[in-house]
Formats: C-alpha cells, structure tokens, sequence
C-alpha cells in the first residue's frame, strides 16, 4: 500500500507520484518612482519649474535682429520694383496711345520725313565716335610721349656710366624702346581710326543737309511726331534703368539676409 505524504495546500500525494510545483500568485507591484541617478543622465527629461526660461544667446538675437531688419528690406524694394515696372508700363502704353494718334493725325508726312531723322540719328551716332577716336588718339600721342621721355632718361643714364655699362641703365633703355615702339603703333593706329570716322560723320553730315533741302515740306509737317517721339525715347531708358537697377538691389539686400545665423561651432 502506498505511503501517503503531506503536500502543502492539504492533500496527501501517493508515494512515486510527482508532486507538481506550487506556482504562487503574481501580485501587481505598485510603481515606485526611480530616484534621480547622480550621474545627471535625467537632466534632460526633467521639467522647468513654472517662469523658467532658457537663455538665449545674445549672438543668436543679434543675427535675428539683422534677418528681421534685411526682410523690411527686401519688402521695401520689392514696392518699389512693383512701383517702377507699374511706371514703366504706364509711359510706355501711353507714349504708343500718343504716338498712334499723332500719326493718325499728321498722315504720309511721317513716312516721308523718317530718311532725315534717320540721317540725323545716324550723324549724331558717327559724331560720337569721332569724339571717342580723337579721345583714343590724344592718350596714344600722350603716352608716346612718356614713352620717349624714358628712353631720353635711360639713355642719359646709360652714356654716364658708359665705362662699366651697367647693365641697369641698359635694361632699362631696352624697355623703354619697346614702350615707344608700341605707342608709336597705337598712335599710328589711332590716327587712322580718327580719319576713318571723321570721314563717316562728314557723310552723314552732308547726307542730312541734303535730306534737309528736299523733304523740307514734310519735314515741318511731321516735326511733332518725331519730337514726341525723341522725348519718350529719352524717358523710357531712365525708366528702364530704375526698373533694371531696382532688382539688384534686392539681390544684395537678399544676399546679407542670406548671410544668415553663424554656424553652430562659432556659437
């Protein structure tokens, strides 16, 4: 007969049956709040108390100062791009509007007269050139001159130390040759250009005064139309100058903004 054993609980198990294992009752631990390491690992999850605030930076709040004052920048110059491209418009549908009604009004003597404003156009063009070619031809003559000065000035230098030659004085000639042989060609060069425009402006000189003589009816007739129209040609590029001038300006205010903040590692 089997032996019986006392098993904890109160029953009695047979002797050679296994006796299972008594699997106790999982209860629910209560958290327990962790106490702060003193490490300072947990600095970062830790609130601020109420009305504190993080210092800023007063390199930071200067650079936020500048961005700020560079935006009221940029938007200043951007009215005024929308005021200038607004003015830009306006003269120009109102010079053609003008334009167009001066020529409904005044009829073929328009067409007739175009050849002489042409001419005229043309010959103050050439008179411009001639104007620069003779500007080209007086600095040449002027650096010819300086020119031959240093090769004076080398050359004194050189015959008063003919005895040891020294080879300071002999370089120094030697440069100032070949600076006159190249102003001498520059002058040469010069001189021509100057005949050649001078020419060109005497042609259309002449051309004018002959259109002069026999459109000289159609001439007065159409003479409203092409002053009005010279007056807009001479307002519309300022305009458009202001109009082109106003978006670089935005683009060097924009390139300060873009300056931005400093990089991390110099904060």
């Amino acid at each position: 007969m089997a032996e019986l054993r006392p098993v904890p609980g109160g029953r009695e198990t047979p002797q050679g049956e296994l006796r299972p294992e008594v699997v106790e009752d999982e209860v629910p631990r209560s958290p327990v709040a962790e106490e702060p390491r003193g490490d300072g690992s947990n600095s970062s999850e830790a609130k601020l108390f109420p009305g504190e605030e993080e210092e800023l930076d007063p390199r930071i709040q200067e650079e936020l100062e500048h961005l700020n004052q560079a935006s009221e920048e940029i938007n200043q110059v951007e009215l005024q791009l929308d005021e200038a491209r607004t003015t830009y418009r306006r003269i120009l549908q109102e010079s053609a509007r003008k334009l167009n009604t001066q020529g409904s009004h005044l009829g073929s003597c328009i067409e007739k007269a175009r050849p002489y404003y042409e001419a005229r156009r043309q010959a103050k063009e050439a008179q411009q050139e001639t104007q620069k070619a003779a500007l080209r031809y007086e600095r040449a003559v002027s650096m010819h001159s300086a020119a031959r000065e240093m090769v004076f000035v080398a050359e004194q230098g050189v015959m008063a130390d003919k005895n040891r030659l020294d080879p300071t004085w002999q370089e120094m000639l030697n440069h100032a040759t070949c600076k006159v042989n190249e102003a001498e060609e520059e002058r040469l060069r010069g001189e021509r250009e100057h005949q050649r425009v001078t020419r060109l402006c005497q042609q259309a000189e002449a051309r004018v005064q002959a259109l002069q003589k026999t459109l000289r009816r159609a001439i007065g007739k159409s003479r409203p139309y092409f002053e009005l129209k010279a007056q807009f040609s001479q307002i519309l590029p300022q305009q458009c100058h202001t109009y082109s001038r106003v978006p670089g300006e935005r683009g060097s205010v924009a390139a300060l903004a873009g300056e931005g903040l400093p990089p991390q590692e110099q904060l």
